[in-house]
């Protein structure tokens, strides 16, 4: 086909986070994240200190290795990349008045790679890397305090990149809080969990602190634009009763808040509703309510799985993988982690999304982890990735199908466009890129770089802006 749904200037690129990226964990005066101290992933247990099997401490060293890195991006043509800058590289502790220079001077050797290659910046403020101190000696972002440290590090940044940087995010996949409270919200989990009270005030606590940065960067740094990013996750009613359908709607609710506030700049009704029931009573200052007013310029999200939900508690067996609970679709297939495959789900929360926010949305995340074997071909070391090809083509036709729609799609970045430590599991053979890094979970491994057969796939995407998608 030589048509295409995609409009000019749609920014086709590639996505990272520097705790699964960066390694150099403690180079240059950064401190400790929770990160690491996460040897396991998401349900793994912490350790006390940083401990060898935890891959991220390396990661792929990108932080010595950028330049190669970025050269590649440029290769494959992308227009936009999306990172995240370090906040312990920056604020060691994330208390301190003054940041650490050699923090900041690493992101502007980034910046100038990347406007070298003519390459867009996307910059997430925080993903999942709150510094280990605000965890420890604070509680994470179950203490107001956090929102003052986080909006003396948005405000550094904005002022030393705001006018090199266009598209901001404030905090990655912010509604996964509930969730994984010590990843997501730095909140130390005690023996029995977290209590409620202490996760709805931690998240009331990161709305406002992502409000007073979408403040800050107006002001600071005029024509920057702030989005939110949300995991995003369409769900199914597991049969056609009304009680399925209901228990949907409510299980989309609990997604669909964080959302709601960033774009309509206070708390909907059946969150209000939620709170009551469950009998917790939010601190909220009138200076929150004001705060919670700034509300963001476009909606970002990833995308990886949709879920079934019903009301039948005999039929409430989580689907293996699908780390937001619900039931297993059985008309899906799966990865090999278990993450039900639904590309049409895409189209489906695009449409879902821009019909309740009417703001322009960035597809942020988006891609298939699997275990990928170096082969040679043709005296090249690669990996024949024709499944993620497939993956990735497939949900990009439905990218294209909301387009059609009237969906505003900015964009969109590919998961893990290089081989990194999955946050999930803390492993490296699951993996997500276009470039293979000779990186094992053993650590073992010379970390060389190689092109997967869907790093040309891709690069063919981007040139023809989508129009060589198989249809």
């Amino acid at each position: 086909m030589t048509t295409t749904p995609f409009p000019d200037g749609f920014l086709w690129g590639g996505a990272t986070a520097a705790n699964q990226i960066e390694g150099a964990y403690d180079a240059d005066g950064k401190g400790l994240s929770v990160q690491d101290v996460m040897p396991r992933g998401i349900s793994g247990p912490r350790s006390e200190t940083p401990t060898p099997d935890n891959l991220k401490l390396v990661g792929i060293d990108h932080y010595h290795r950028y330049a190669e890195d970025i050269a590649l991006f440029a290769e494959m043509g992308f227009g936009v990349y999306r990172f995240s800058i370090a906040w312990s590289r920056i604020f060691p502790k994330g208390d301190e008045t003054e940041p650490n220079e050699a923090g900041l001077a690493f992101y502007e050797r980034i910046l100038d790679e990347l406007e070298k290659h003519g390459i867009e910046p996307l910059v997430t403020i925080s993903h999942y890397e709150t510094p280990l101190h605000l965890a420890e000696q604070y509680g994470g972002w179950t203490n107001r305090e956090l929102i003052g440290f986080y909006e003396r590090y948005a405000r550094t940044l904005f002022e030393r990149f705001g006018s090199r940087v266009k598209y901001w995010l404030t905090f990655n996949e912010i509604n996964s809080l509930l969730h994984a409270p010590f990843m997501s919200g730095g909140i130390p989990i005690p023996e029995g969990g977290v209590p409620e009270q202490q996760l709805y005030q931690a998240m009331h606590h990161e709305l406002v602190a992502s409000a007073r940065a979408t403040r800050i960067a107006r002001e600071v740094a005029p024509e920057a634009k702030v989005g939110c990013m949300v995991l995003s996750m369409p769900i199914y009613p597991l049969t056609p009763s009304p009680d399925d359908a209901v228990a949907v709607m409510e299980a989309d609710h609990g997604n669909l808040v964080y959302g709601d506030v960033h774009t309509r700049g206070a708390y909907p009704g059946y969150f209000l509703r939620t709170l009551r029931e469950k009998g917790i009573e939010l601190d909220i200052t009138d200076q929150d309510r004001d705060d919670l007013t700034h509300t963001v310029d476009f909606v970002s999200f990833s995308y990886y799985m949709s879920i079934a939900e019903t009301a039948d508690p005999a039929k409430k067996v989580a689907g293996e993988g699908n780390i937001m609970g619900g039931v297993s679709n059985p008309t899906l297939e799966a990865s090999e982690w278990g993450w039900q495959i639904d590309p049409v789900g895409l189209r489906l929360v695009l449409n879902q999304f821009w019909d309740r926010w009417q703001q322009p949305l960035f597809i942020v995340e988006n891609g298939l982890g699997a275990r990928d074997q170096l082969v040679e071909v043709d005296g090249e070391k690669t990996v024949v990735d024709d499944y993620r090809i497939a993956y990735l083509n497939d949900h990009l036709v439905q990218v294209g199908e909301a387009i059609e729609d009237g969906v505003e799609v900015l964009g969109y970045t590919s998961w893990g466009c290089i081989d990194i430590v999955s946050a999930s599991t803390a492993q490296l053979s699951k993996r997500y890129g276009f470039i293979y890094v000779d990186r094992n979970d053993d650590g073992t491994g010379s970390l060389d770089r190689y092109r997967k057969k869907s790093f040309g796939w891709y690069a063919d995407v981007i040139r023809s802006n989508g129009a060589s998608l198989t249809r």
